[in-house]
């Protein structure tokens, strides 16, 4: 899958709609296109890729996470989907089908694509991307506003972060979510998670990787997110996990 060369311009608006995704939630976040190989409408991988788009949103809501592949050769269609740890069933069959049709109007085409978003992401290629790190599609998200003292709070954030790592990568569902405490009554709470279809090996090696690039994006940041085709984390000052 092509690499994700986002330019500056693009993470500034990311920024915002780190915020904006809290009011609206129901927007991608983002999504990738390759522009290396393209399908047309009548295509046999045009066929597969709906069946594909079709079982991840079946299979998904079961227990937040859905691999399959559809067809053979050059026409066979792979995918994942993946929703949030927290997310019921309702909420990630409601992300994936949503997902599924967004991606197919954004990259119609095109035999490569993701897309993410709050509660879940999208992935396809005509290519065995299973098991494997995805070290190309990545991008980032952070708040505009600045904490007080940067360095002690970077420090606290990788802390926890780094905890929810060393839970998520024995966890079955590779997931993990806490808290820890800033000083007096406030709080930091962060987020952790890897795609299933990695060894626990591989998902801890893409956490860490993407816990030592929060500083080129979220240094100081009262929230960030890196956010990746194989694992994401996040970390916020306040609550955003659903405790339900």
């Amino acid at each position: 899958m092509s690499s994700s060369s986002t330019s500056s311009s693009a993470l500034l608006l990311l920024s915002f709609s780190l915020l904006l995704q809290i009011a609206i939630g129901a927007s991608p976040l983002f999504h990738i296109c390759s522009t290396s190989e393209t399908f047309t409408a009548a295509s046999t991988y045009a066929s597969n890729l709906n069946k594909l788009i079709g079982s991840l949103t079946f299979r998904a809501p079961f227990t937040g996470f859905g691999a399959a592949s559809v067809g053979f050769k050059h026409d066979r269609a792979n995918g994942i989907a993946l929703c949030r740890g927290d997310a019921n069933a309702t909420t990630c069959k409601t992300c994936v089908a949503e997902a599924g049709g967004e991606i197919r109007q954004r990259c119609a085409q095109q035999k490569q694509a993701i897309i993410w978003y709050d509660n879940c992401l999208l992935k396809y290629s005509n290519t065995d991307f299973f098991r494997k790190i995805d070290e190309q599609n990545k991008f980032y998200m952070w708040n505009l506003r600045n904490v007080s003292h940067p360095a002690s709070f970077n420090r606290k954030v990788k802390d926890l972060l780094v905890e929810l790592a060393e839970k998520a990568h024995v966890e079955r569902r590779m997931y993990a979510a806490g808290d820890s405490q800033l000083g007096g009554s406030k709080k930091l709470y962060g987020l952790v998670q890897c795609t299933r279809d990695l060894s626990s090996i591989d998902c801890k090696k893409c956490l860490d990787g993407a816990i030592d690039e929060l500083p080129s994006c979220c240094n100081g940041k009262e929230g960030g997110r890196v956010v990746g085709g194989s694992c994401n984390i996040r970390y916020e000052i306040y609550p955003f996990v659903s405790s339900a």
